[in-house]
């Protein structure tokens, strides 16, 4: 059984009871709130564990929280939401979601998520190794094992996979992976982001059609090992 708090700022009430049903089932707390500045108020006051945000609320667009939120807490923050388009998604993520989920929702794959997003890597730089199933990251040695065997990465292909690796189950956009990899970022230079990846799925992923580790979101950008 899962444990902890899970806030839920969502105006359509049936999906509330349905969400609320459905985590209690498996084990977590929940709290309910149906619009954006009840939601900032049980933040402070409860310290949620995970919180869920839809986007169409009454009193503000969700998009508009999300900085408010994460400012708050450092809680992961996951969207669910109708809106469906690209840009959405990416602005949601660029605004600080961790992850973003279309509605109707699938609650199998809504627990998931939930699970994922918290496997947060607190003491990542002080660790020395990392495992994700078969693949290894030696850490203070800048070395990749997969199924222990060793595999050579380049020094971008490293700070990629490092970074990928301090989010495991999050969204991460082209425009961030740019920032943080080359300390800027334009469209010109997102094709930088598909060679890399396709470079290092060269080398990680056992078959090019079941991807175990970099997963592609469609015109947002990459998942690592969900």
């Amino acid at each position: 059984m899962e444990t902890g708090l899970i806030l839920i700022i969502e105006d359509d009430e049936p999906i509330r009871r349905l969400l609320r049903a459905h985590l209690k089932e498996a084990g977590w707390s929940c709290e309910e709130a149906s619009q954006g500045d009840t939601g900032l108020t049980l933040v402070a006051s409860l310290k949620p564990e995970v919180i869920l945000l839809d986007l169409g609320l009454p009193d503000v667009d969700g998009t508009k929280l999300i900085p408010q939120l994460k400012a708050m807490t450092s809680a992961p923050l996951i969207v669910i939401s109708a809106r469906d388009q690209e840009t959405e998604k990416v602005r949601a993520l660029e605004a600080g979601a961790d992850d973003y989920i279309t509605k109707p929702l699938g609650l199998s794959e809504l627990k998931a998520r939930i699970k994922a997003s918290l496997r947060r890597v607190v003491p990542f730089l002080s660790e020395t190794q990392k495992s994700f199933g078969e693949l290894v990251l030696d850490i203070s040695a800048r070395r990749v094992f997969l199924a222990q065997k060793e595999i050579h990465v380049t020094a971008l292909e490293w700070k990629l996979l490092l970074l990928m690796a301090r989010y495991p189950g999050k969204i991460l956009t082209t425009a961030f992976l740019l920032k943080e990899v080359w300390g800027q970022e334009s469209r010109e230079q997102r094709h930088y982001v598909k060679i890399l990846m396709a470079g290092l799925r060269k080398k990680l992923e056992r078959s090019p059609t079941h991807t175990e580790f970099i997963h592609t979101e469609v015109g947002v950008g990459y998942r690592f090992y969900d």
